[in-house]
Formats: C-alpha cells, sequence, structure tokens
C-alpha cells in the first residue's frame, strides 16, 4: 500500500516520507479500512515535532489518529455485516504506530463508527479528536440540560463540535470567537449568544458574558486556561465547573483560593486516555448531532497523500482557515 511516515522527528518537509509498505491484516476484534480521507489535528503534529519531548515513540509511525473510508476485511469476532460499511475511525494512532495516513488501516472494531450516507468522508475523517474532546469536555461534569454553559474559542475545531453538542443537549450556550469567521461558524454550530472577544480586556469580556449571563455561568469548555482562567473564575456561579482541553503556558497561575471558594471543580482533558464508555458515547452523540442537522466542519484545503508535508506545513502555520484533510482514496472507496 501507499502510506506516509516518518522515523525520526523533525520539521515536515525534512521527515515525512511517501512509499510502499505491506498492508496490515486486521486482527481479532479489529477491522481494516480502506481510507478515503485522513484528517490532521494539532496533535498529529505537536507528536511529529516532538512538542512535549516524549521522542519517537516507535521507530515507524504513520501519522494521524482520525480517518473515514470503507471497511474491507473483519478480524475474527467481527461480524462479515461490517464488510463494505462506510465509518469513521478515531484513535488509529493513540498508543499505535500506524495511523490513517495511508491507504488502509487496522482498528478496533468498536473504533470504526457507522458514517452516515449523507456525510462526506471528509467530514467523518474530522470527527474523531476534536468531536470526542468536545463531548467529554462538555459533559465531564454531569448533565447540562437547563444550564448556562460558555465555550470559550467556539469558532475553533472543538469549540463547534461543544457548541452544536451542548445545544443539542439542551444547554444554554455561550461562545466566544475571535474573528467574524469564527461567529459565524459558532452561530451555524448552534449557539444561542456569540461575543467577539477581540479588543477587549478582561474586564471588558466579562461584562460582555455577563450581558448575556446576569447570574453567571455553570460551566466552561476552555481552549486557553492559562490566559482565560482570570475571566473564567468571576463568570462561573457557586459549584461551577471547568473542562479545559488546551493551554498556551504549560505551568499557567490560577486564582487558587478564589475557585475554592466557590467549589469550582477543574476537569483537565486528555484525548488519548478518555474511558473507552466515554468514546463510544461521544461517537453516538456526534452522528445524532449530524443526522439532526448540524452542518460539520468547514473544510480549508485538501492535499493528497503525497504532498502530506505541504498539508502539515498548513496546519502548523495557520495558513488555512477551516480543517485541513488528506484525499487518501475516492469519495465512492
Amino acid at each position: 500500500m501507499k502510506a506516509a511516515w516518518y522515523e525520526r522527528q523533525g520539521a515536515p518537509a525534512s521527515v515525512l516520507v511517501v512509499g510502499e509498505m505491506a498492508a496490515p491484516k486486521a486482527g481479532s476484534g479489529e477491522v481494516r479500512i480502506r481510507v478515503a480521507a485522513s484528517g490532521i489535528n494539532p496533535g498529529d503534529v505537536k507528536k511529529r515535532q516532538d512538542a512535549f519531548g516524549v521522542g519517537m515513540p516507535f521507530p515507524r509511525v504513520i501519522p494521524h489518529s482520525d480517518g473515514a473510508g470503507v471497511v474491507d476485511e473483519v478480524g475474527e469476532g467481527v461480524s462479515t455485516s461490517r464488510l463494505g460499511e462506510r465509518v469513521w475511525c478515531f484513535g488509529a494512532q493513540s498508543y499505535h504506530p500506524f495511523g490513517t495516513a495511508a491507504e488502509y488501516v487496522v482498528v478496533p472494531a468498536v473504533q470504526a463508527v457507522h458514517l452516515l450516507d449523507s456525510i462526506s468522508f471528509e467530514q467523518g475523517a474530522c470527527l474523531g479528536i476534536p468531536g470526542i474532546t468536545a463531548h467529554r469536555a462538555v459533559h465531564v461534569a454531569g448533565p447540562v440540560e437547563g444550564r448556562a454553559v460558555l465555550v470559550q474559542g467556539g469558532g475553533g475545531a472543538v469549540g463547534q463540535c461543544a457548541v452544536a453538542l451542548a445545544t443539542r443537549a439542551g444547554a444554554s450556550v455561550i461562545a466566544t470567537v475571535r474573528s467574524e469567521r469564527d461567529k459565524s461558524v459558532a452561530q451555524r454550530a448552534g449557539a444561542h449568544r456569540v461575543i467577539d472577544t477581540s479588543g477587549h480586556s478582561t474586564e471588558g469580556i466579562i461584562e460582555l458574558v455577563h450581558a448575556h449571563a446576569p447570574q453567571g455561568v455553570d460551566h466552561i469548555v476552555e481552549v486557553a486556561f492559562d490566559r482565560n482562567i482570570w475571566v473564567d473564575e468571576p463568570l462561573l456561579r457557586l459549584d461551577g465547573s471547568i473542562a479545559a482541553y488546551a493551554t498556551g503556558d504549560p505551568t499557567p497561575a490560577i486564582p487558587f483560593w478564589l475557585l475554592l471558594f466557590k467549589n469550582i471543580r477543574l476537569f483537565f482533558l486528555g484525548s488519548d486516555d478518555f474511558p473507552a464508555e466515554a468514546k463510544l458515547a461521544a461517537a453516538r452523540a456526534l452522528n445524532d448531532t449530524l443526522e439532526s442537522g448540524w452542518q460539520g466542519f468547514e473544510i480549508g484545503a485538501r492535499f493528497p497523500l503525497e504532498l502530506i508535508a505541504e498539508a502539515h506545513e498548513a496546519v502548523e502555520e495557520g495558513k488555512v482557515t477551516g480543517r485541513v484533510v488528506l484525499s487518501v482514496g475516492s469519495e465512492e472507496s
């Protein structure tokens, strides 16, 4: 099969190789997917960069955890009825060497999720990491029906999923954004209120949110914990909660006593290690949300597998508005 891989970490043009290697075989409890599209997430880029300083987890890595395509082989214990099924997958390169930047990928059968006929492979390839992270971020502190939820960064990949999922779960959703483009994305995902925070001070942002939630908010989905904790704390009600999945500063300061006196719960979320049942619940909810009318992601750029280095550069450098995907096979795969 044709695949892209790296055997050392570094700049994309220096380390990413495209070539031929043996296609994997589905083992017990697994399915093999003929990949049509491979989604690129910031985490995939960071692994290749060694941004977290953990080094090479395997001698050779085929990148990307998320993808979509058609099941073409099943292992022992998996029903043959799954052959020919359109699916999206998650976690392909989580604790495994070979991800979706290849013509074929093998994953546990439970990580290959049915993809509705009305949803493109490109959309399916974008769902995994952001969608599962978003679902966990919305629900980790408990039910949100009837509660006020603030989604910081509501125009991002995780943010727009969080908006869609929280809205569908019955929350009153306020989203913050930093551009007109992101405002339209958050609105399309179903946010009840969208606030453009660009150019506003911390105090100004707090006032803008309080204008829509005078009593504060119950739960916050947080994309920039280090920067926004000083906004989040004054906005949270007693017994509120924050679910943070990213930070700019790896060792941020926090207003400990102010959070303590409100009995605030903090959840730090790393998607690779969510409980299995949480990932499956997220997959079901994402499919339900798409089926109910959420339009999904804007695809900002498509690259063929041969140009994976350029695709990684586009993600690294923020050259593209919207999601970046690799086109591996045809939409009819």
